[in-house]
């Protein structure tokens, strides 16, 4: 038997049902691509129609499209390669060609070798229109979410989801009643594709079963329909369970919730719930301090029961939540210079965290030891931000932009993989460490060695970040650094 998903799979944006602005904003960025030449990313939860409403894009406008998908093809040489295809189908005639990444977030998870970077680069120099489609909008790189056009697909209501289902069965030509689709578009919550699975799957001689054999399938609940089962809608019990259900971590979620409650609750409410999200804050420090992840589930409890038992009555409607959260550089921008770091030198991120940032900081601070700090942004594929964080010059100095500008080149001529021995000396001393206890002696090796492996001046073991900007005015007296701190306090 024929998978429904396919067979009735639009083939125009017209019949594309339940996301009509997301469908008309994708028609006008496409009509008016030879004026912007802008790329666009199209998001929202699986199963909402995105990957169709490209290919019914391209059937629309008469593009042939060119497919990859994120999940097989990573590498930053796997990008370019794709790139090359991609420009090379421009001379066939100068006809348009839609280019289609699937499962672009995937592009800056922990196996990404270069790969955000890459296609960074790519879409900033399109030749052609390109639709980068996505279940996590903020997964991305903020290069690559930057670099393009914004459009989103929101969960497909039920009252859209049944014509569809009707629609199928009459084409099926089997019989149905409408409360038993009407269950089936409210089970799956949003997922048309999955309401027309279910949907086969209860066909049977001819007619639609009022239950079926499908079972409950592994759908992640994306963060929205999380934060209004805590903020609006469900018991404490059941916010927990939402809670275990979105593929978010303990602390991201209490971000989350911290910055939108206000958005709901007031008064009491909004009093009650930041004492559960004060003990939720925490164990969360527990867990750093200690490592052990098993505390997690008691920040869960306050950051998700906790908050939805001081409701102190449920809302319906609709929430403009707004998008992701403001991350401090304590979190965000560290957790990730440390996973970048640890990517590469193939140790764990506590490692990177606690053994090679603070070193790094050290001789690369403010920037004085330029080189050095090109070769290190190069090696890591860090821009202005995490440079900023690790050498304590301000991002927005021409100095730190130069030096991200000359890591970009450095990287694109590849010469960063024979860079010298002084990152993986580093590297290879870090992971060593980690095995072994402290010892405060061999710290200072370490540090000296990688100082002399670069041909540092200054005995590293005698290197502590200045609190002063006396340093980076006599090096650069044209320019300043707003923040003044070497960063290397945030890792100890």
């Amino acid at each position: 038997m024929a998978d429904w998903t396919e067979t009735y799979r639009p083939t125009t944006l017209s019949a594309i049902r339940g996301n009509n602005k997301a469908r008309d904003a994708l028609k006008e960025w496409a009509e008016g691509w030879d004026d912007h030449g802008e790329a666009v990313i199209v998001h929202g939860s699986p199963g909402v129609g995105k990957t169709s409403a490209a290919h019914a894009l391209a059937n629309d406008m008469n593009w042939p499209t060119l497919e990859m998908n994120a999940s097989e093809a990573r590498t930053a040489d796997e990008i370019e390669r794709f790139a090359g295809r991609a420009a090379a189908n421009t001379t066939l005639g100068g006809d348009r060609q839609l280019v289609i990444l699937d499962e672009a977030d995937n592009l800056h998870q922990h196996k990404d070798r270069g790969g955000a970077a890459a296609m960074t680069r790519l879409v900033k120099n399109a030749a052609q229109p390109i639709v980068l489609i996505a279940n996590e909008y903020y997964e991305m790189s903020s290069g690559l979410r930057s670099a393009c056009r914004e459009i989103e697909f929101r969960d497909i209501s039920t009252r859209s989801i049944v014509p569809v289902l009707r629609d199928v069965c009459r084409q099926e030509d089997v019989e149905f009643d409408e409360e038993v689709l009407t269950g089936i578009a409210e089970q799956n919550r949003g997922d048309l594709r999955g309401a027309i699975k279910d949907l086969q799957a209860r066909a049977r001689n001819g007619e639609i079963s009022a239950t079926g054999s499908e079972g409950h399938r592994d759908r992640t609940e994306d963060i929205f329909s999380f934060l209004d089962a805590v903020l609006k809608e469900e018991s404490a019990e059941e916010a927990l369970r939402t809670a275990y259900a979105v593929d978010e971590t303990p602390d991201n979620l209490l971000q989350w919730i911290e910055d939108k409650v206000p958005k709901v609750y007031e008064n009491g409410e909004l009093a009650d719930a930041y004492e559960h999200l004060a003990d939720a804050d925490v164990w969360l420090g527990r867990v750093r301090a200690t490592q052990n992840y098993s505390y997690w589930r008691y920040a869960t409890d306050n950051v998700a029961a906790g908050v939805a038992a001081v409701r102190r009555t449920d809302r319906g409607g609709w929430t403009r939540y707004g998008g992701a959260p403001y991350r401090s550089s304590r979190n965000a921008t560290r957790d990730y210079v440390a996973e970048r770091i640890a990517e590469k030198a193939g140790v764990s991120t506590a490692t990177a965290r606690g053994e090679i940032v603070p070193y790094l900081a050290a001789m690369t601070h403010h920037c004085n030891n330029r080189e050095l700090t090109v070769r290190m942004a190069a090696r890591y594929e860090l821009d202005a931000e995490h440079v900023s964080f690790i050498t304590g010059s301000g991002k927005t100095t021409n100095k730190v932009q130069r030096i991200v500008a000359d890591a970009e080149e450095l990287l694109e001529s590849e010469a960063v993989e024979h860079s010298g021995g002084a990152f993986a000396q580093l590297e290879a001393a870090a992971a060593e460490k980690s095995e072994t206890a402290d010892d405060p002696e061999e710290n200072a090796g370490t540090l000296a060695a990688f100082g002399e492996a670069d041909g540092a001046d200054t005995d590293a073991r005698d290197v502590e970040p200045s609190t002063d900007d006396e340093s980076e005015a006599e090096a650069a007296p044209e320019e300043s650094d707003d923040d003044g701190q070497s960063g290397l306090s945030d890792f100890m």
